[in-house]
């Protein structure tokens, strides 16, 4: 059972996280990175976080900052709940071994810096659309896909909410 004084160890910034990557890699650890908003947890999010999670050996989560949630256009009332609010949450996982805030619009800068192992990217993607795609297979890395759990998103959620 993980003891709750774990949650803010594995929040990190960026100086802090590429000296574990590299630790990790060391050792010989599979690194798999994949990013979100993550604003209203939900099931579609554990699976997609599991799912990424069996693909190696340390699953990395980037969480979009307040600001570049903003930026994506999910409504004036988004992120309901803000950055490091969201980054707890997601520390919480027991798949989840490394969680970052990120505050550019995607994690682009973030992948090519930490350079996994396997990029994991929920949704109906085709890997070139992948953000990071090419950089990460160039390094001998992979991009895996995983699909959507229909009938959960958090914008279904916000707006079943505003109509109760």
């Amino acid at each position: 059972m993980m003891n709750a004084a774990v949650i803010p160890t594995k929040i990190f910034r960026l100086p802090d996280l590429l000296k574990a990557v590299n630790i990790w890699k060391f050792l010989g650890k599979r690194i798999v990175f994949t990013n979100g908003v993550f604003d209203i947890l939900h099931r579609g999010h554990i699976y997609s976080l599991s799912q990424a999670a069996q693909e190696g050996d340390i699953l990395i989560v980037g969480v979009n900052s307040d600001a570049s949630v903003k930026r994506l256009n999910k409504g004036p009332e988004r992120p309901i709940n803000d950055q490091d609010s969201r980054a707890v949450l997601v520390a919480s996982l027991i798949m989840v071994d490394a969680v970052i805030i990120f505050e550019e619009d995607t994690p682009f800068d973030l992948i090519t810096t930490i350079l996994p192992h396997t990029l994991v990217k929920g949704g109906d993607y085709r890997v070139e659309e992948v953000v990071g795609h090419k950089e990460v297979m160039e390094n001998g890395g992979r991009v895996v896909i995983n699909p959507i759990v229909e009938g959960f998103s958090t914008t279904g959620i916000v707006t079943k909410m505003r109509s109760s």
